[in-house]
């Protein structure tokens, strides 16, 4: 069963997970990519941070719904995020590509990833959500509510309207998905409980706010 107190931690060591990202990126000749287009402005380093770590952010939750439906393939709640996570994943690989920045998730195979941290974060979801389907709902839902509140981190550092625009659609996605997913949970006869969002701010996405 998914140990959500212990997951809380999550949200603290995004910073060391950023960090690594940012200082791996600096270190890559990749980094400087095919360059930005003509008339573009570059993005801060914050900016280049929380872009390249939702990329590879979206890639987990893509995979660990994969391995979900492979498990409790009965519905199709699994598969169905699992494509709307792909797509999520291709807008922040256009966002890369537009500003000509290095992409840690390219050329990975499912369940791979460049950080060490969120490759960790792979194993213990995929274990936490191999427990039953009930578990592997709970993970969908503890998975959504962080992609919201790094999703709002990265709005927060950009004034970059392509950005915001491409964060927006991203974080109304996760909202569908965590309904998505407390409905399945409700109709096994479970109550989901936000672990890392505020009882309001659930209540209102329950609402379709």
């Amino acid at each position: 069963m998914v140990n959500h107190k212990a997951n809380i931690g999550v949200v603290i060591t995004k910073f060391l997970v950023i960090t690594t990202i940012f200082t791996t990126a600096i270190a890559t000749p990749a980094w400087a990519g095919k360059g930005r287009g003509p008339g573009i402005s570059p993005l801060s380093e914050e900016e280049v941070v929380e872009l390249t770590f939702m990329r590879e952010e979206e890639k987990l939750a893509r995979d660990v719904y994969l391995e979900m439906h492979r498990l409790w393939y009965a519905t199709n709640v699994f598969s169905r995020i699992a494509t709307s996570e792909q797509r999520h994943m291709d807008t922040m690989k256009k966002m890369l590509d537009k500003y000509g920045l290095y992409d840690p998730a390219l050329g990975a195979e499912e369940g791979e990833f460049e950080n060490d941290l969120l490759q960790d974060k792979y194993y213990e979801l995929i274990t936490d959500g191999s427990a039953s389907y009930v578990a592997g709902l709970l993970v969908g839902g503890f998975i959504e509510e962080l992609d919201m509140i790094d999703i709002q981190e990265a709005i927060d550092v950009t004034e970059h309207l392509d950005l915001i625009n491409a964060y927006l659609h991203l974080l109304e996605g996760s909202k569908n998905h965590l309904r998505a997913f407390v409905s399945a949970l409700e109709a096994q006869g479970d109550t989901y409980v936000p672990v890392l969002i505020s009882q309001e701010y659930f209540d209102a996405i329950m609402m379709g706010l």
